[in-house]
């Protein structure tokens, strides 16, 4: 059995190599201008260097190019991920089609990652890709463990999963934080670029749902952070390719140790599966130790417990 990727994302070179020596076996980056709900941003030039301290660990650099492409967009796509080839890049993650087309023109030899969020629910759509040239999907979030076993098992390509982190529960082109300031007269019109802004619910108060603003609109975050630690094992025995740690809007700090704590999850279970179980209820209460009591812990849609 071969043990799974583990992927994080990192919002600048010095948290690439922190996240590096925590473990991570490749790292998601990119830039807003192109892709979506991204911790930082990073210029080509960035991107160059990130693959070249990468590679000199054997880790690999995936970069997100699933931004809701218009027709303007499009115009700078071609250079865009001819740039990333010559960076050296390992796969560009797209969700558009455009971008698999144009990829196919001018960087035939990159991978390509298939990543349309909400989409990716069903194992023939899946298949569907991998025939048009992705060799890998990454699932839908809301999809519960029998379903995402049951699509590994019938996949013709790789297929990744999210373990752990927050996840998009709304998007919009338009600045919504932005023009409601600017129509209730508020000086601050840019506050929406603050990613430590939260809204709530007017009958749950006490959950807090992250907003923030970029390039392409609107995003709001799931109030609950999804950690599917304790299972890891029934993924790893399916033989997921790929565990995703999201780090939107969490720090360096928080990313590295978390990137400590499931590299040793899967390395234990590797070692010994069948005293898994004591070993992530270990982990655990060292996450605990560490995450933020405002953002509940939850195993999301995999056991259909998630409700937002």
């Amino acid at each position: 059995m071969k043990k799974p990727e583990l992927l994080c994302t990192a919002g600048s070179l010095d948290e690439l190599l922190q996240v590096i020596h925590a473990g991570a076996d490749a790292v998601n980056i990119g830039h807003e201008r192109f892709g979506l709900r991204l911790p930082g941003n990073f210029s080509l030039n960035e991107i160059a260097e990130a693959v070249r301290e990468a590679h000199s660990h054997h880790v690999n650099i995936y970069v997100s190019v699933n931004a809701l492409l218009h027709n303007d967009d499009l115009k700078e796509l071609s250079d865009y991920l001819k740039a990333l080839a010559d960076c050296g890049v390992d796969a560009i993650v797209f969700g558009d089609p455009a971008v698999l087309m144009t990829a196919r023109q001018v960087a035939p030899e990159v991978k390509l990652h298939w990543n349309a969020e909400t989409l990716t629910t069903n194992v023939e759509t899946i298949n569907y890709w991998g025939r048009k040239g992705a060799v890998r999907a990454y699932l839908a979030r809301e999809l519960n463990m029998d379903a995402i076993l049951e699509i590994k098992e019938n996949a013709d390509i790789e297929i990744q999963v999210q373990v752990q982190g927050l996840t998009c529960i709304f998007h919009s082109r338009r600045d919504l934080v932005t023009n409601y300031r600017q129509f209730q007269g508020m000086e601050d019109a840019n506050a929406g670029l603050d990613r430590r802004m939260s809204i709530t619910e007017e009958k749950r108060e006490d959950m807090r749902y992250p907003i923030y603003e970029d390039y392409n609109g609107t995003h709001v975050m799931s109030a609950e952070d999804t950690c599917i630690l304790e299972n890891l094992d029934e993924l790893m025995e399916a033989g997921i390719d790929s565990l995703k740690i999201e780090s939107i809007m969490k720090d360096a700090a928080y990313n590295v140790r978390m990137v400590s704590v499931y590299r040793r999850a899967i390395d234990a279970y590797f070692e010994n599966p069948d005293e898994y179980a004591q070993v992530a209820g270990g982990l655990m209460e060292e996450i605990r130790t560490f995450h933020p009591e405002e953002q509940p812990l939850t195993t999301g849609f995999f056991f259909k417990e998630q409700v937002y």
